[in-house]
C-alpha cells in the first residue's frame, strides 16, 4: 500500500509541475515575466532574502532549538535552496502578482543552480554538489515546459483559452500529491515530534514571511510574492542533495523530508488565508 501511495505521490506532483508551467506559459507573455526584473532594487532584495537570510535563519533557529548535526544539516539544505514550482501556485491563491512570481521563481532557480555547489562544501565539511544534478530536474520538468507553452501562447494567442483547464488539472494533482505523501510520510513526522525540527520549521516559515513581507515591495500584491518566494524553498533540490550526497546519514532525508511537508502545508495554509481575505476586502470595497 505504501508503494502505492509513493507512486501517486510521485505522479501527482509530476503532473502538477508540469500542467502549472504550460498553465503559466499559455497565460502570460514573456515580457510580462521580465517586466518585473527591470527593478533592480526588487531582484536584488529578493536574491539577498532566500540566499542570505534563509540559510543564517536556518541554522540560527537550529542553534537556538538545539537540533542534532544530521536535523540542523536538512534544515539547513532547505536554507541554501530557493525557487520551486509551488510559488505561482501559492500566488493565485493568495491573489498576488502572478507574472513576478514566475519571474522570481526562474531567478531564484536559475540562482540555485549555481549557489549551492559553490556555498554548501563551504558549509559543511566534506560534502560535493553537482550543479548539474540540481539543474536537470529544473530544465526538463519547469522551464522547458514554461519555455514551450510560452512560444505557443506567441504564436497562437487563443491557445490562452486552454489555461484554465491546465490550471484546474494542476490544482487537482497537487492536493493529491501532497495528501498521499503526507500519508506515506506519517510514520517519519511521527517521529520527529518532540525533537524540535517541526517547530523549528514553523518558525522559519513564519519568520521568512514576516521579512518577506515588510520588505517586499510597494503594494500588497508585491509583498505577498516576495513573502511566499521567500519561505518556499526549493523542496526538490534540498531532497535531491539529501538523498544523494548524504547517503550514510538518512536522518538529513528524513529531516528534509519532514520540514518540506510543514513548510508547504504552512506555506498552503497562509496562501488560503492571503487569498480570503484579498477577496473579502475586494467584496466590502464593491459594496
Amino acid at each position: 500500500m505504501t508503494d502505492v501511495l509513493t507512486t501517486i505521490a510521485q505522479v501527482a506532483i509530476l503532473v502538477f509541475v508540469l500542467t502549472s508551467m504550460i498553465g503559466l506559459g499559455l497565460s502570460l507573455t514573456v515580457r510580462q515575466i521580465l517586466d518585473p526584473l527591470k527593478d533592480a532594487r526588487k531582484v536584488v532584495l529578493g536574491l539577498v532574502l532566500s540566499f542570505v537570510v534563509a540559510p543564517a535563519l536556518a541554522w540560527g533557529i537550529a542553534a537556538v532549538f538545539g537540533l542534532s548535526d544530521s536535523a540542523t544539516l536538512g534544515l539547513l539544505l532547505l536554507g541554501v535552496a530557493a525557487g520551486a514550482p509551488f510559488l505561482p501556485k501559492l500566488t493565485q491563491m493568495a491573489h498576488g502578482e502572478v507574472p513576478y512570481s514566475v519571474a522570481l521563481m526562474i531567478l531564484l532557480m536559475v540562482v540555485t543552480v549555481g549557489y549551492v555547489p559553490l556555498v554548501l562544501p563551504l558549509l559543511v565539511d566534506g560534502v560535493a554538489v553537482s550543479a548539474w544534478d540540481i539543474a536537470r530536474p529544473l530544465l526538463t520538468l519547469m522551464l522547458l515546459p514554461l519555455a514551450v507553452a510560452l512560444v505557443v501562447r506567441a504564436r497562437y494567442p487563443q491557445s490562452a483559452d486552454l489555461a484554465p483547464r491546465f490550471n484546474q488539472i494542476s490544482s487537482a494533482s497537487m492536493a493529491l500529491g501532497i495528501g498521499a505523501g503526507i500519508v506515506v510520510a506519517l510514520p517519519q513526522i511521527w517521529d520527529q515530534v518532540g525533537t524540535g525540527v517541526i517547530l523549528a520549521t514553523l518558525l522559519m516559515v513564519v519568520v521568512l514571511l514576516l521579512v518577506g513581507y515588510l520588505l517586499g515591495g510597494s503594494g500588497r500584491d508585491q509583498r505577498v510574492v516576495t513573502a511566499l518566494g521567500t519561505a518556499q524553498r526549493n523542496l526538490s533540490a534540498a531532497l535531491l542533495i539529501a538523498g544523494t550526497s548524504f547517503m550514510d546519514t538518512p536522518e538529513v532525508l528524513v529531516t528534509v523530508l519532514v520540514a518540506s511537508l510543514v513548510l508547504t502545508a504552512a506555506l498552503l495554509g497562509t496562501a488560503a488565508e492571503l487569498g480570503r481575505r484579498r477577496g473579502t476586502t475586494t467584496t466590502s470595497e464593491k459594496q
